[in-house]
């Protein structure tokens, strides 16, 4: 049972990371200038539209649920990144560079989701999608909370874990949107 939600995670970067890589030859690495903080209100946003749409709020944009979650994995992925590398004055990285540090860095994010998968049973299964969604924006609202901190916890884990975390519970929406199977 988890080696199929590895593969299914393995599956779902392939896609994520081939429109990662086309966005990138478009724009190149604009995103490096953004701050953490900005990346989080990329996903809030994000987070927002998709709890419009499960909330039945005629939609006028024509993207849904599932491009949306793709969003919220892929900003969470360039949190990491940034959060992990800092902030550059200027686009720094090369097509290549970027890819490679995306693909790495969800690697690591594979591997926390294998340890938690075990831990939890995959109890995310039986949850229902909008409590997922939930805990996305909730897990915003914390890491607002921190970077208002200036990134300091007292008992809490920090903002890479974050974005982790989010990145995984975007898995999982995709996931449950048969995006991926």
């Amino acid at each position: 049972m988890l080696s199929h939600t590895s593969d299914l995670f393995d599956s779902l970067v392939q896609k994520t990371s081939t429109l990662f890589e086309a966005k990138t030859r478009d724009y190149g690495s604009a995103w490096r200038v953004l701050r953490p903080s900005s990346l989080t209100d990329q996903i809030y946003i994000k987070i927002r539209r998709i709890i419009n749409l499960q909330s039945g709020i005629k939609q006028q944009v024509d993207e849904g649920q599932a491009e949306e979650f793709i969003g919220v994995f892929n900003y969470a992925i360039m949190g990491v990144i940034q959060l992990e590398m800092g902030v550059a004055h200027e686009p720094d990285l090369s097509i290549q560079e970027a890819l490679e540090t995306y693909l790495t860095t969800s690697t690591s994010i594979a591997q926390l989701l294998e340890k938690k998968n075990n831990d939890y049973g995959e109890a995310w299964k039986e949850m229902r999608l909008t409590s997922i969604t939930d805990l996305i924006l909730q897990k915003i609202i914390r890491i607002k909370q921190i970077e208002d901190n200036h990134g300091k916890t007292e008992v809490s884990e920090g903002l890479d874990a974050g974005y982790m975390d989010m990145a995984i519970y975007a898995f999982f929406c995709l996931v449950k949107l048969n995006y991926i199977n």
